[in-house]
Order: structure tokens, then C-alpha cells, then sequence
């Protein structure tokens, strides 16, 4: 088929031209004394982005699941108890890593379309008075159902029971993308992986540590070799790594983050919301819902659009791919057939958003969902223009 092929999956996102000629080069040295001229500054621009001033950042050639195997094997012992909640296929693929690493898992299951149910957190929390939570796990953003949880009040529940436990987040769709202030927040591990918010092929773990979760290192019962913090610490302080490091990824890595950086991090915060909003303006418009039950758990990332039930997901999806050249993301698990996903997140502007509507507007009146052509793209643009900066450039 002539023309683009769009993607609007929630990850892999879409990869700025100016990212993946960073990455088209020749094949380089990784031992090389000059290397550290690549690596060191990447460290301290991922450190701002996730604004961690006091820990540190590790980069593993692995997907984001990589990174949270990372975090729970240097920072805990098996047989540790630990609390979670699970409310979506992200949620619940890490609460089964954990409980397949040997840890003792308190787990709290939600409803899907709801977040971290932060009050159930806090009641354990209070109730918690020997300490026996090691560390309690929040998904940020969970990618499934298009849900995103108040991390900020996690801690609270934390400090209010004056308890000890890591504090340890899943950020992969969420981290570069919608606000997250590591130290602020007090999160000792949050994870991250290439392909979302930096605007990356898959391929890089990234996780930020605290010092506290740095400190915890030392009692550490879990084995542990490709994703020791040791390993890493003994070369990453001097700008190398103890195995291949995934160079072409790390000079991307380094161009994505000057992009966001240079955007700045509140700005790009609000560019996602703004453009999510237009998402959840058109869904409205359709006569459709969100599979997020309340506004409080929309996410900015990423819409779950819920057709309605005598209709099958899947084949819009596979409508708007086989015969717009869009993909559109699929419902995981509980959903599958009951949603269908719009990712909005990484490097989107308005008319991409205006693009994915109208293909996931096409695609539903081929699959002979009841919808008015234009209203759910009229509603986006609309929201779009009363929301638009001035114009400030003249033209001639």
C-alpha cells in the first residue's frame, strides 16, 4: 500500500529522525579510551530526566522486564515480603516475577480500569508495625488498560507509617512521558525501558536507584551476576560496562534525551496530557468509554477504548491495519477483543493524534460500529484549537 505505514501502538513508539541517524553508524569499540565520552554524560542526562540527583542509573541490554528482575535481585532475599496490586497485564506479569523469584507476595487485585488502590496500601501499611513489607511495587502507568496510579501518594502512606519498605515503580509507559520526580516521590527503584518514552527501539533496561536502594544492595540475599549493581558500578564509574554494551541504543539514547531535556520535562509532560485529552475528547464524542473507570486513572500515555459488546476489537485493529496501514494496539489478557489501544505517547504532535482517530474512525464503520464520520476527529481538533499556543511566527 503507497504511503506511510502509522503506528500508534503504546510502544515501540515512533523513533525521531534525528535519534535514528544518531544510531546509523559504523560498528565501534566499546573498550575504547574514548567511549566514556558517550557513556558518562548519557548517566547524568538520565539522571535528570528522572530527577534522581542523589542515586544512579543503570543501563542493561534488556527490555524493560530485564530492569525489574534488576531491582528485586540487588535489592532483596528470597522469602522477603513484599506488597502489590495487580489490575492489569503489566501489574500482573511483574506480581508472577516476583512470586516466581521466591518472594512472598501480598497482592491486592483490583478491578481492570482501576489503579493502585492507594488506601488498601496504606491500611496494610499502618497495620504493618513488625515491618515485614521489604518493599512495596506500584505500576505507574499500567499499559493494558490505559490506567495511571498517584505514586506521590504511595509515599505518603509510606512516611504516614513511618515504614521502611523500597519503594519500587514500574514506569516503562509513563518515565519521559507524564510527570515523575524520583527524588520527590522518594521511589528507590523506578524502571524504565527504551521503547516508550525515549523514543527507542526495545533493547534497554534502564533502572534508577535511590541511595537507600543502593544501601540495600549490601544485604541483598538474591544471586546475581548479568544484573549485579556491583558489576556495573566497578565499570560504569569510569564510562564502560562489564559485558557488550548495545551501542548504536546508547547513542540514541543519548539524542533522545537531549530532545526531551531541550523540550523540558514539564513541557513534554504537558504536550502528553494535552494530547491525550483530545484522545478522551473523541471517545466521548463517539458515545464510547475509556476502559479507566474514573478520570482519576486516565492515563497520557495510552487510551484503552472499550467497543461496544457485540462487536470484536480485534477486528477493528485488524481493519485499520490491513486497510489503512495502522496499527492500532491490541487488548492484552482480561481485554483482548474488548478494547482496542491508542498509544500517544513519545514523539506525537497533533496531526499524528488527528491521523490514529481517523483511522480507528474508519476502521470501526467498516466493522459496522454505529458512529457519525468526523465527530470523534471534529472533537480532537476542536480541543486542539481552543487549547493551541498564540501564533507568534509572521507570515510574508
Amino acid at each position: 500500500m503507497p504511503g506511510y505505514t502509522h503506528l500508534f501502538i503504546p510502544g515501540p513508539t515512533n523513533i525521531p529522525e534525528q535519534v535514528r541517524m544518531a544510531m546509523n553508524v559504523s560498528m565501534q569499540d566499546m573498550r575504547a579510551p574514548d567511549f566514556p565520552e558517550l557513556t558518562l554524560p548519557i548517566f547524568e542526562k538520565l539522571k535528570t530526566v528522572f530527577r534522581n540527583k542523589s542515586g544512579r542509573v543503570f543501563l542493561y541490554p534488556s527490555s524493560g522486564t530485564g530492569a525489574w528482575e534488576a531491582a528485586i535481585q540487588n535489592t532483596l532475599s528470597p522469602g522477603d515480603k513484599v506488597l502489590m496490586s495487580r489490575f492489569g497485564q503489566f501489574s500482573h506479569l511483574w506480581v508472577d516475577m516476583a512470586q516466581r523469584l521466591g518472594l512472598v507476595v501480598d497482592v491486592i487485585d483490583c478491578d481492570w480500569g482501576e489503579g493502585v488502590p492507594v488506601e488498601k496500601y496504606a491500611e496494610k501499611l499502618s497495620k504493618d508495625v513488625s515491618h515485614e513489607y521489604a518493599a512495596v511495587f506500584a505500576t505507574h502507568n499500567e499499559t493494558a488498560t490505559g490506567v495511571t496510579s498517584d505514586i506521590k501518594a504511595i509515599r505518603a502512606a509510606l512516611n504516614a507509617a513511618n515504614h521502611p519498605a523500597l519503594l519500587m515503580v514500574d514506569g516503562v509507559s509513563s518515565i519521559g512521558s507524564i510527570e515523575f520526580d524520583q527524588d520527590a516521590w522518594g521511589v528507590d527503584c523506578a524502571v524504565s525501558g527504551s521503547q516508550k518514552g525515549f523514543m527507542l527501539p526495545a533493547g534497554l533496561g534502564i533502572l534508577s536507584v535511590s541511595a537507600y536502594a543502593l544501601e540495600a544492595r549490601k544485604r541483598a540475599g538474591f544471586g546475581r551476576t548479568f544484573f549485579s549493581f556491583d558489576d556495573m558500578i566497578a565499570t560504569n564509574d569510569s564510562g564502560y560496562f562489564p559485558y557488550t554494551p548495545a551501542t548504536q541504543l546508547l547513542r540514541g539514547l543519548s539524542v533522545s534525551c537531549d530532545m526531551l531535556l531541550e523540550e523540558g520535562l514539564e513541557a513534554v509532560w504537558d504536550r502528553h496530557n494535552r494530547l491525550a485529552t483530545g484522545v478522551r475528547k473523541a471517545v466521548g464524542a463517539w458515545g464510547l468509554r475509556l476502559c479507566a473507570k474514573e478520570p482519576k486513572w486516565h492515563s497520557d500515555t495510552v487510551s484503552a477504548i472499550v467497543v461496544p459488546e457485540t462487536f470484536d476489537a480485534r477486528d477493528v485493529i485488524a481493519r485499520a491495519y490491513r486497510g489503512y496501514n495502522t496499527s492500532l494496539g491490541t487488548g492484552l489478557s482480561k481485554v483482548m477483543g474488548k478494547v482496542f489501544r491508542i498509544g500517544h505517547l513519545g514523539w506525537l504532535n497533533e496531526g499524528m493524534v488527528a491521523t490514529a482517530l481517523s483511522v480507528a474512525e474508519m476502521a470501526m464503520i467498516d466493522c459496522g460500529i454505529q458512529i457519525e464520520p468526523g465527530t470523534g476527529v471534529g472533537a480532537a481538533i476542536r480541543h486542539f484549537s481552543a487549547t493551541a499556543a498564540p501564533a507568534t511566527a509572521k507570515v510574508a
